[in-house]
Parts: structure tokens; C-alpha cells; sequence
């Protein structure tokens, strides 16, 4: 092989080789420190750059993202004397390549023992209920402590968090009972606040049901007051128009018996033999012991005497022995009445007292049968009524005698 052709091999190589050194890329999201002779020259921004071969020299590739970087346990003292472990994890971000490399040896070491001596330092001024509880005050005072102190190193702190914190078994074993105590005393609040609840529900549901119940009884005691109120009320109308259709009927009556009276023109013989009938009413009664014989019977029996037994010429009879003939000749037989019973039970007309035709009173009635009949005259005595009986023997008795026989029989109509 020929020497000039080797030689241009080598130029060839050497020329790549000094192209190689002379360009370098930088990645999106990093940067590149480069130094010229063993000093700083610049920092190299994400693209293409050139660098002057054999002076130039790239120190150290940083990375401009966010980093997480997360810590072992940490053992930390607390003000009650309790050592517990506390894990922790930091967030941040390089600001400043230049003072990254050259502000510090190793920002992550230096990094992770400064979070351990601050958060040292913040929690040994609490006890372990405010260690446990206030952890959102940690990772205020380690951020602050750490972002004020990372800043010379080209270094921005975002955040601290706090992982776990974790007391000694004893404790854990105390704060079970103590969370589990709590909780028993919560579950009997929780409990007994229920009971009082449903003790108070049950009792407005009583008194509300009371209250229904008592308005109940009062609708219904109203309810029945006004329904007795309203049936005594019909009633006593009932009663009073019944009483009012009474009294009419009575007066209708009482004028038919007065104006029937007053028609027939009954003579002293039929007013006589009526007396007579009606005594036998006097006596009924189961409990009548005695039977007193008013004075007027004296009078109707010789009122009957002188009617059956006078001296007229026609020879001598008894009194008993009237004959029906003159009984019916006495007697005027009463023209047919054209009374109107329409309007007798009409419960829309004025009570009896009211109208001027239904005022008759017995006294009207005895004024004017008096008028139309002569006086009934006193009767013989009782032993001379018992003698003419058995002088006249059993055929003048008028209960021995036929209905067509009776002489004091008044004559049809």
C-alpha cells in the first residue's frame, strides 16, 4: 500500500474526528455546561451546537424537568419523647445549570440530608398527636426551609410532602385502644343521640295522636249533642203536631157532637135513658169496693117514671113500659149532615183555640141542650123504683126484653 494513500486515510480519520468534536447536540428539556481550558464558558440550549475541538468540553448534562426524589425513613424525636419514622418526598427543579454544577458537588445528596435536619428541626417541637395531625404545617415549614437554602444551588423546591409517619408498636398499640375507645364512646353517643330521637319522635307521634284522638271525641261529641239536639227538636215538633192535630180532632169532635145535639133536639126520655147508661161506667174497676149512687139518678129515674106510669087516661103502665112509638116521636131524627172533613188533619192551619167556629165549651153544650131539652126531673126514691119492678114482674125489666122491644130505642139515623 502506498504511503500517500495511507496518509490520506489518517487526515481522513483525523478530520472526523475533529468534526465529531466539534458539533454536539443538546435534547429538548436539558442543558449542556461547556468549558473552555478547565473554565466556564457557556451553557448549551436544547438544538445544534458547535464546540471548538480540543478546548472546548462538555462538563455535565442537566436535566431541567421537574424531579421527585423520595426519601428512606428518617428517624425523628419528638417533643414527648417519641421516636418515630417519618418518610418525605421533595419536588423540585433545577433553575440554574451553572450554579447546579458548580454550586454544589451533589444537589441530590445535599438535597436529602437537608430535608432530614429540617424536618428534624420541625418536628421535634411537636408531640405525636400534633405531628400526626398537622402535617399540612410540616410541608409548609420544610418547603420554606429548603427553597430559601436550595436557592444558591440553582434549585427550586415546589413542594414537601409527607409520606408516612410511623410511632413505635407500643404506641400503635396504645393509640388502637385510645382510637378504638373513641369510637366505642362515639358509637354510644351515636346510640344513645338515636334513642333520644326516637324517644322524641315516639313522643310528638303520641301527642300528635292524642291531640287527633281528643279532636275526634270533640267532632263526635258535638256531632251527637247537635244530633240529639236536632232529634229532640223533630221530636217535640212531632209531639206538637200531634198534640195540634189532637186538639183539632177534639174540636171537630166536640162541634159534631154539639152540632149532632143540636140537630136531634133530644127530649127529656133519651137524655134520661143516656144517664142511665153511662152509671154502669162508674163502677169499673177491678179495685172498686163501693159504688156510690149519685143524687141525680133519683131525678133520671123519675124523670122515666113520669114518662112510662103518667095519668093520660090511657090506664096505668110503667115506666119501664114506654112505648118506642112515642120514644121516636120525641125523638126528632137528625138531618143528614153535610159536614167537610177535609181540612180536619191539616197540620197548616191555625191551633183550635184560634178558630172562632171549634170555640165551644161543655158549658156551651149544657147551655144549649138546656135550651132545646126540658129539665130532667128528679127520679122517684130507689125503693119505690125497686117496688113498681116487681110489681110490674120480670117481663117489665128492659134486660129481659128483645132489642125490638126496647121502648127507649131512638129510630134509625
Amino acid at each position: 500500500m502506498e504511503p500517500a494513500l495511507i496518509a490520506l486515510i489518517v487526515i481522513a480519520v483525523l478530520v472526523a474526528f475533529v468534526l465529531a468534536k466539534s458539533v454536539t447536540i443538546v435534547p429538548q428539556a436539558q442543558a449542556k455546561v461547556v468549558e473552555r481550558l478547565g473554565r466556564y464558558s457557556r451553557t448549551l440550549s436544547p438544538g445544534l451546537a458547535l464546540l471548538v475541538p480540543f478546548v472546548d468540553r462538555v462538563r455535565a448534562t442537566i436535566d431541567l424537568r421537574e424531579q421527585v426524589i423520595s426519601f428512606p425513613p428518617q428517624p425523628v424525636i419528638t417533643a414527648d419523647n417519641l421516636q418515630v419514622g417519618i418518610d418525605t418526598v421533595v419536588y423540585f427543579q433545577v433553575t440554574d445549570p451553572r450554579l447546579a454544577v458548580y454550586g454544589i458537588a451533589n444537589y441530590i445528596t445535599g438535597m436529602e440530608q437537608l430535608t432530614t435536619t429540617t424536618l428534624r428541626n420541625v418536628v421535634g417541637g411537636l408531640n405525636l398527636e400534633g405531628a400526626l395531625t398537622g402535617r399540612d404545617g410540616i410541608n409548609s415549614q420544610l418547603r420554606t426551609v429548603l427553597d430559601g437554602t436550595t436557592g444558591p444551588w440553582g434549585l427550586r423546591v415546589a413542594r414537601v410532602e409527607i409520606k408516612a409517619i410511623d410511632p413505635p408498636p407500643s404506641i400503635q398499640d396504645s393509640m388502637e385502644k385510645q382510637m378504638r375507645a373513641d369510637r366505642d364512646k362515639r358509637a354510644v353517643i351515636l346510640t344513645a343521640e338515636g334513642q333520644r330521637q326516637s324517644a322524641i319522635t315516639t313522643a310528638e307521634g303520641q301527642k300528635a295522636a292524642s291531640i287527633l284522638s281528643a279532636e275526634g271525641k270533640k267532632q263526635a261529641a258535638i256531632l251527637d249533642a247537635e244530633a240529639e239536639r236536632q232529634s229532640r227538636i223533630l221530636r217535640a215538633e212531632g209531639e206538637r203536631a200531634a198534640l195540634f192535630l189532637q186538639a183539632q180532632g177534639q174540636a171537630k169532635s166536640i162541634e159534631t157532637v154539639f152540632q149532632a145535639i143540636h140537630d136531634g133536639k133530644p127530649d127529656q126520655g133519651l137524655l134520661a135513658y143516656q144517664y142511665l147508661q153511662t152509671l154502669p161506667k162508674i163502677a169499673q174497676g177491678d179495685a172498686n169496693k163501693m159504688w156510690i149512687v149519685p143524687s141525680e139518678f133519683s131525678k133520671a129515674l123519675e124523670g122515666l117514671s113520669k114518662l112510662g106510669g103518667g095519668d093520660d087516661g090511657e090506664g096505668q103502665r110503667s115506666w119501664l113500659d114506654v112505648d118506642a112509638s112515642s120514644g121516636a116521636q120525641g125523638a126528632t131524627q137528625a138531618p143528614a149532615s153535610s159536614l167537610d172533613t177535609s181540612n180536619w188533619f191539616d197540620s197548616n192551619l191555625p191551633p183550635a183555640a184560634e178558630q172562632p167556629e171549634a170555640k165551644i165549651s161543655l158549658s156551651s153544650i149544657a147551655d144549649t141542650a138546656g135550651e132545646t131539652a126540658p129539665q130532667i126531673p128528679k127520679p122517684p126514691p130507689l125503693s119505690q123504683v125497686k117496688q113498681d119492678v116487681q110489681e110490674s114482674g120480670p117481663a117489665a125489666d128492659p134486660r129481659n126484653r128483645p132489642a125490638d122491644d126496647d121502648p127507649l130505642q131512638l129510630p134509625p139515623g
